[in-house]
Formats: C-alpha cells, sequence, structure tokens
C-alpha cells in the first residue's frame, strides 16, 4: 500500500505546473520535480545533489547563504524576495525572471525548505510592454496638446488620435485583466483537483482498513460468509484505486506526450472476456452484463491495453450509475474496416444541461456528485480513441439511461 501511495505522490509532483525544488539544511538539493528541471534546462533528475547556487546568479552568491540562514533560523512559510526582484539562471548561464514561495518542513528530524517557483518571463514582458505603451502615450498627449492651441482642425484630428491611443491602452489593460482571471481560474482548478485527489483516496482506503479489521474478527468456520463480503469490499476498493492511479498515469503521459501505442493483433472474444471478467468483480446486487458470445472469429489491429482501458471505463460507469437488479449491454458489431462498442445501462442518466460538458477533464454531473469519481475517465477515452483514428459519442436521458457508442477501424493500419 505504501508503494502505491508513493506512487501516487511522485505522479502529482512531477504533474504539478510549478517547478518544485527541496533543499536540506546544508543548501543541496535533494529532490525536483520535471516542471523544475525543465525550467532550469536539467535533464530529469539532474540537479540532485547539486549546490542550491547552481540555480542563482553568480552576483548573488555572496549574500545568499545568510538570508538562508536567517530564514531557517525563524523558519516559516512565506513569499521570496519582497519588494526585489528575484532571478534564476539555466544550465546554459542565462538568467530569468522568477517568483519563488518557501515552505519549511521536518522530516526524520532533518530540516527540509520546499520553494514553489514559476518562471515569470512572460509577466515581466507583459508589464515591460505597457510600461513602454505607457512612456509612448504620455509623449503623444504633450504633443497634442500643444496642436490643440493651434486651431479647432488640429483639435479634431489630435482627439481622434488620442482616443485610438485610449482604446490601445484599454485593450491592453483587458488583456491583464483576462491573465489574472485565467491565473486565478488556475488556482481554482488545482485546489479542486488536490481535494479531488485526497478525498477519492482517503475513502476508499478508510473502508479498506474497516474491512481487513473486521475481516480478522470473523475467524470460525460458521462465520466464512461474512468474511468473504469483507474480503470482497476489500477487492472492489482496491480495484477502484487501481482504476484512479491509471487514469492520472493517463492523464500525465498525455500531457507529457510520453504515449506510445502499441499496436498488435489480438482477439475480440479475449479481449472483451477480460473486460467484462473485471467489471463482474463491481457489479452490485442483481446486476447482470450481456455481452457477445460467438466471437471467436474476429480479430483486431490496434492497442490492446488502451481499448481496454477505454471499455473498462464504460463498463465500470454503467455499473456504478445503475441501481441494483438492472440489465447492462455490452455489445460489439463489425462493419468493414469498423467495430463499433455499445455500452447501455438503465441507471440515472445525464441531465440534458450537462451532457455538452460530459468529455470535459474533472466535469462531473449534476446529479453524479455525491458518487465517487474523479471526472477524467471520459476525457482519457475520447483523446486516446481519437488518437487511434476512433470516436465516442453518447445518448443520455436523466432517470432512463445512458448508451455509449465508440467507433474504431478494426486494422489500425
Amino acid at each position: 500500500m505504501f508503494e502505491k501511495n508513493e506512487n501516487v505522490f511522485n505522479v502529482l509532483f512531477d504533474a504539478a505546473s510549478e517547478g518544485i525544488i527541496v533543499v536540506d539544511e546544508a543548501q543541496i538539493i535533494v529532490s525536483s520535480n520535471l516542471a523544475a528541471d525543465t525550467m532550469f534546462g536539467y535533464d530529469k533528475g539532474e540537479l540532485r545533489g547539486k549546490p542550491l547556487n547552481t540555480l542563482i546568479p553568480r552576483k548573488y552568491h555572496a549574500g545568499h547563504p545568510k538570508h538562508f540562514k536567517d530564514f531557517m533560523a525563524h523558519s516559516e512559510k512565506r513569499q521570496m524576495g519582497h519588494g526585489r526582484d528575484l532571478f534564476g539562471v539555466k544550465k546554459n548561464g542565462e538568467e530569468f525572471p522568477v517568483e519563488a514561495g518557501l515552505n519549511p518542513f521536518s522530516i526524520g528530524g532533518e530540516n527540509y525548505v520546499m520553494s514553489l517557483i514559476i518562471d515569470i518571463s512572460v509577466r515581466k514582458e507583459a508589464q515591460r510592454q505597457i510600461k513602454e505603451l505607457n512612456f509612448e502615450l504620455e509623449g503623444k498627449i504633450k504633443v497634442r496638446t500643444k496642436e490643440l492651441e493651434e486651431s479647432v482642425q488640429k483639435l479634431q484630428k489630435a482627439n481622434k488620435t488620442l482616443e485610438l491611443e485610449i482604446k490601445r491602452r484599454k485593450e491592453a489593460e483587458n488583456r491583464i485583466k483576462n491573465a489574472l482571471q485565467k491565473e486565478k481560474e488556475l488556482n481554482e482548478l488545482k485546489t479542486k483537483f488536490l481535494s479531488l485527489v485526497s478525498h477519492e483516496f482517503k475513502t476508499p482506503l478508510s473502508g479498506i482498513l474497516t474491512s481487513v479489521v473486521l475481516a480478522g474478527k470473523y475467524k470460525l468456520e460458521d462465520q466464512q460468509e461474512k468474511r468473504e463480503k469483507h474480503l470482497s469490499t476489500i477487492k472492489n476498493k482496491v480495484h477502484y484505486l487501481d482504476n484512479i492511479l491509471n487514469d492520472f498515469l493517463s492523464i500525465e503521459r498525455l500531457e507529457s506526450g510520453r504515449v506510445n501505442y502499441k499496436f498488435s493483433t489480438f482477439s475480440l472474444s479475449k479481449l472483451i472476456n477480460e473486460v467484462v471478467y473485471n467489471a463482474n468483480v463491481t457489479l452490485k446486487s442483481g446486476q447482470e452484463i450481456l455481452y457477445p458470445r460467438n466471437i471467436e472469429n474476429i480479430t483486431l489491429q490496434q492497442d490492446e491495453k488502451i481499448l481496454e482501458l477505454v471499455l473498462s471505463n464504460l463498463l465500470s460507469n454503467a455499473i456504478k450509475y445503475s441501481p441494483e437488479n438492472t440489465l447492462i449491454k455490452f455489445e460489439a458489431k463489425t462493419d468493414g474496416n469498423k467495430i463499433t462498442f455499445k455500452v447501455t445501462d438503465q441507471g440515472m442518466g445525464i441531465p440534458e444541461k450537462d451532457q455538452k460538458h460530459i468529455f470535459e477533464r474533472y466535469f462531473r454531473a449534476e446529479n453524479a456528485l455525491l458518487n465517487q469519481g474523479t471526472g477524467i475517465g471520459l476525457n482519457i477515452a475520447k483523446v486516446h480513441l481519437e488518437n487511434l483514428g476512433g470516436s465516442i459519442r453518447f445518448k443520455s436521458q436523466e432517470n432512463a439511461g445512458t448508451e455509449f457508442i465508440v467507433e474504431l477501424p478494426i486494422d489500425k493500419e
């Protein structure tokens, strides 16, 4: 379980958009994430073991140790360099402006500082352009004011030019406002994401711990049924956590462009049996999956693991959002070089006002907020299918059920 949590931490650490640098009391870098490595022009893991001064311009080296010791002596979470411009230096010697927040912490009696670093080169350039535009505008206003004294005609001409400059200034101000709004939305999305991860892992882990404790109490032979019930709960929770972890790993690979699709020839029957077998573990009482049987002669030339991931996600959703004692239909039909999969449930359906957002990352329909889920499975499925030359769509009616349709080439080549 520790290793699994550690894997999740590493994924979240490297998925962060800000650069993260961790140093010990000797100002030696003990860890950095992918964003920090890229920001400073280093390969992944290359910064580990280097002195912090490696990332600081040489002209600040003399005074930095004292600032660091003062901070450690009065250790508290704060922004770095109040009232001053901060700069980092890349591996190639290039300096660039940064913002940095300092967060002290201790592990095993050792003190460390974690710094969140943002490259603000774009923001500084925007501020420079605004300042330059303002300076230019002030000069033109002086010229126009002098011309106003000469004639009414020049006054009208100057006013038109001035109005144009004011419009440009307002447009620049609006761009800054939009940039600040986007930054605010990004921070809100990051907070929502971290809260989502915390909740989605904490709840299943609590259920697993409770079931382990209770299962350990049923030691007699006639208590086997109760013990099996709790073991089944543990199995379901672990399966759920494994799916979440796979989703997060898929997002990380998709965003970093490290998805390497592996095409192979495989049996459609084998694929469907595997997907249904895994889905049966999570079935509610009385639920049943109706799936095709006589398909042994059909083979596909596709990425088997990705297709299994997509279909498993659709079946998992059908089970999760359908009540007990319902039928879930899983169909597969070929037509030329195209295969169509359909997953139909009798569940809660998707509200009409939410349907246009259903493939957006982290979005969850209003009537599904109380169900476990991350809101990323369908987004991942859509991106993978489009990369494989396929598509996904759906039909849904609230309180009547949903049907997802996946179309894909039988032979990717």
